[in-house]
């Protein structure tokens, strides 16, 4: 792969604790030889293993962004064993800007591994993220929410595992993390994914990857960034990485497999009559799209092709044609 551009003010090698940029080269009419400041942190101490938690990937997720920013203040090399890489702003121009891509290029990070050394800037942070951090790292943690539009509850992601022993680690990081909810992915994952996401990235990279989404909405919610938080120490313990952090005792996860989602065939105003958790028939009325500048027309409901329950919702109001309003997903027999 092409070596990337974008230099880093950290020595992932130095033990200790280690703040600054990594610095994206960015030449504009007011800045010639100017450069976007990515903040990152790096904690190392004795032997283990290395973890490289983000969140910002999209800039309207938050819970991640505070949560990751709070484990940077208050972890002191002392308390872990191996290495933790932090970036709460991974794409810095995006989160900088509250928007899920970024104003500079339009770019997606969530869309754009494995990027290009010499693209955009937001094609050259996925580049870095695929071809510098990931190969350093044994484990990654992506933290996300709805952002601006949806809205998920603590929601933990992850794949089955490519081999028996990913797919007990991966269990394990899921038990530690200790949220109400966890999809799980079906097929893809392993060396060969062709995912644009950072987790396909971390697949590529035979790192051990899960992500979260934090709630959304444009917000933050206390219960659902506590439990970010949380799940972030429990999941550094139960990798031996934090060891003398005590948990509390674990309060379960309902293991969920996506369906598909409910789009809007309308444009108008969302009343949603299904909220997140409540179970849905297939061909059942979940929506009604109202039409207030004819407000003598009937609304036009919207049918769920899909019987299950509520993941995620639209958390705006006005909807067009094609916005997704619902994610509906069922549940995995435990014996399954």
């Amino acid at each position: 792969m092409e070596t990337s551009l974008i230099t880093s003010e950290i020595d992932f090698g130095q033990p200790g604790k280690q703040t600054g940029f990594l610095r994206i080269p960015h030449s504009v009419h007011r800045s010639a030889y100017g450069w976007l400041p990515v903040p990152i942190v790096c904690l190392k101490n004795g032997t283990g293993p290395t973890i490289l938690l983000m969140a910002g990937n999209h800039g309207d997720e938050y819970e991640g962004q505070i949560a990751l920013s709070r484990l940077a203040r208050t972890l002191m090399p002392e308390d872990i064993r191996g290495r933790i890489i932090i970036l709460p702003m991974t794409n810095f121009p995006a989160a900088q800007a509250g928007t899920r891509t970024s104003p500079l290029d339009a770019g997606n990070l969530n869309r754009s591994f494995p990027g290009s050394a010499r693209g955009t800037p937001t094609e050259m942070i996925a580049h870095y993220i695929e071809s510098t951090l990931m190969p350093l790292a044994d484990y990654a943690v992506d933290l996300h929410s709805g952002g601006s539009s949806l809205f998920y509850p603590a929601t933990l992601l992850r794949g089955q595992g490519f081999t028996p022993p990913e797919a007990q680690k991966l269990q394990q990081l899921q038990t530690a993390f200790d949220l109400p909810y966890a999809w799980v992915f079906t097929g893809g994952g392993g060396p060969n994914s062709t995912a644009r996401t950072a987790m396909g990235a971390a697949n590529r990279n035979g790192v051990v990857s899960v992500m979260a989404e934090l709630g959304g909405g444009g917000t933050v919610t206390r219960d659902i960034l506590h439990r970010c938080e949380r799940g972030l120490r429990r999941v550094l313990h139960s990798l031996d990485m934090l060891p003398d952090y005590t948990p509390d005792a674990p309060l379960g996860t309902r293991e969920l497999q996506a369906r598909g989602l409910v789009y809007a065939y309308d444009s108008g105003l969302f009343e949603p009559l299904k909220d997140i958790g409540e179970p849905v028939a297939k061909d059942e009325t979940v929506a009604l799209i109202h039409h207030p500048e004819t407000p003598w027309q009937d609304p036009a409901p919207v049918l769920s092709p899909y019987e299950g329950t509520v993941l995620a919702m639209r958390a705006l109001g006005q909807t067009v044609r094609g916005d997704a309003l619902y994610q509906i997903a069922t549940e995995i027999p435990e014996n399954a």
